[in-house]
């Protein structure tokens, strides 16, 4: 079988992405919340977490939050964050900042067993600045060493930070990157803040909690009795189409944090308005 042959047949054997396809072509125009249940973005995993982030903010009465990035590589990701950002705002009038981090050389050496080197090598993902710079409309990239970064962009007091997307590889890395939720002011984060770890479940990576990035979160875990970062858990059970990043997204809690307790119905509503006729 031809590649142009396997191709077809993949898209033909695979009934959502048919119908995510179908409908991204005849209702462009879906609602926000149709489109986010039925994941037509090119990373709903960022959609998801930057709208409940969004929707937990206007809840409380807080005007805007920040959405983060933490490895950008070729920029898509980015990218994708901020289209997602301002279609966000225009939904729930909650402003969206977009913030990007990298070391801007690609990825550094291994430090040990732990940054899985059997999967990774220096200088792996480079980021081309100049063209990413251009393509850009609103984010910020932060560049530098996150060890470093992350403590000057809290200092910064940027708005509360609402979702993070973890993509460093490295369990260094993540362990440096975890500093972001370290703050000992609280109004530097939402209550729960959506986080999205992509580097957990790569079939080459053959990756387990004793390594990467779940190793970090289960260090950072194990420190810290009132901040608690967890999946989300049934969340694939809960989405129409099921798909890898469902396991992927977690939430931090800040249990000690003032508004923790605050009630809000509508952040736990699973409303789809109807498709348009």
């Amino acid at each position: 079988m031809n590649v142009s042959l396997l191709r077809l047949a993949n898209w033909l054997s695979n009934p959502p992405r048919l119908l995510q396809d179908v409908l991204l072509h005849f209702k462009p125009d879906l609602p926000l919340e149709t489109r986010l249940a039925l994941d037509l973005f090119p990373r709903p995993n960022y959609a998801y977490g930057v709208y409940r982030a969004a929707t937990q903010a206007r809840a409380l009465g807080i005007g805007g939050i920040s959405a983060v990035e933490l490895g950008v590589g070729q920029g898509e990701g980015l990218l994708a964050l901020e289209a997602v950002a301002s279609e966000v705002e225009k939904a729930t009038g909650v402003r969206v900042a977009t913030f990007g981090f990298d070391l801007g050389e690609g990825l550094p050496a291994p430090q040990d067993y732990r940054d899985l080197p059997y999967l990774y090598a220096p200088g792996y993902y480079q980021l081309d600045l100049a063209t990413l710079r251009a393509r850009l409309k609103r984010s910020q990239l932060v560049l530098g060493d996150v060890s470093q970064t992350v403590p000057k962009y809290l200092d910064d007091r940027p708005p509360p930070i609402g979702f993070v997307a973890f993509d460093l590889d490295f369990y260094s890395s993540t362990v440096a990157a975890l500093k972001l939720f370290e703050s000992a002011d609280s109004e530097r984060y939402l209550p729960r803040v959506m986080c999205y770890f992509d580097d957990i479940a790569n079939e080459q990576a053959l990756q387990t909690r004793y390594t990467g990035e779940l190793l970090a979160v289960s260090e950072f875990n194990a420190h810290h009795p009132t901040i608690k970062i967890d999946r989300i858990t049934g969340f694939e059970y809960s989405r129409l189409i099921r798909d890898v990043w469902n396991i992927k997204m977690y939430v931090c809690h800040f249990f000690d944090h003032p508004r923790y307790n605050a009630h809000i119905m509508k952040e736990a509503a699973d409303y789809v308005p109807p498709l348009k006729a």
